[in-house]
């Protein structure tokens, strides 16, 4: 049916904005806890993979690997620091975290060191090109679709580059190239793992995101009755 001017096309598995209590009242509760927390722990385990792989990381991870060069701590412990970090720059930027964004900072970090206490280092290269294109690419944009598509809140990184565009003006791919070319630099000067997997992560996540996260999206019957307070930005893919 084409729309017309007074029905206009709308995507059912649109990602909604809502605020932190929105979210929780935006109804199919259940299903989108569960969505939520598989998907941060499938994410932590992605991460897991492509880490041991040890063909390269993704921008970020650059930078968490980094760190770890030069301080006593796990990735995971890493992970999970540079999180709340992140969430400090969000205070001016008002961003508002949600359940999964707080989740976020901690789930993903707890699961990669389980992940990395647990799984083999492959000796072969084509189970470790497995680790990283199935495991650490396919695994984290599926995980990334489940997680963003429960609609509770952006990750710590994406909601500071969601708050960026919206307060400078600047479109989401520069604010986002900016972003993860300045810490994949920062992590490669401090001594983070640079590889293929880094070009091929950075090539194919974004693609892979576009196809899974409208299929994962959960399907809200309506937006719930406002509730006073700053609205939060609405979710990053």
């Amino acid at each position: 049916m084409t729309a017309t001017a007074d029905a206009p096309a709308r995507s059912p598995r649109t990602l909604a904005a809502l605020n932190p209590i929105e979210q929780l009242r935006a109804g199919r509760l259940p299903r989108r806890l569960v969505q939520l927390y598989v998907g941060l722990v499938l994410y932590g385990a992605s991460m897991g993979l492509m880490i041991e792989s040890h063909l390269g990381l993704d921008p970020w991870d650059v930078l968490h690997s980094g760190i770890t060069v030069h301080l006593p701590l796990s990735f995971g412990t890493v992970v999970i620091a540079m999180s709340f970090v992140v969430l400090l720059l969000w205070i001016p930027l008002r961003q508002w975290p949600g359940l999964g964004t707080i989740s976020n900072a901690i789930v993903i970090g707890l699961v990669t060191d389980l992940s990395l206490a647990v799984l083999p280092t492959p000796d072969t290269l084509w189970v470790r090109i497995l680790f990283l294109t199935v495991g650490g690419i396919v695994l984290n944009a599926l995980a990334g679709a489940l997680y963003i598509g429960a609609q509770f809140g952006p990750g710590p990184r994406d909601g500071m580059m969601t708050g960026l565009v919206r307060r400078t003006g600047l479109s989401v791919r520069l604010v986002r190239t900016s972003i993860e070319v300045t810490v994949l630099a920062v992590g490669w000067l401090l001594g983070g793992v640079v590889g293929l997997g880094t070009v091929a992560y950075a090539l194919a996540i974004g693609p892979l995101v576009h196809v899974l996260l409208p299929i994962f999206t959960v399907q809200l019957a309506e937006r719930p009755a406002p509730v006073p307070g700053p609205a939060a930005p609405g979710s990053a893919a």
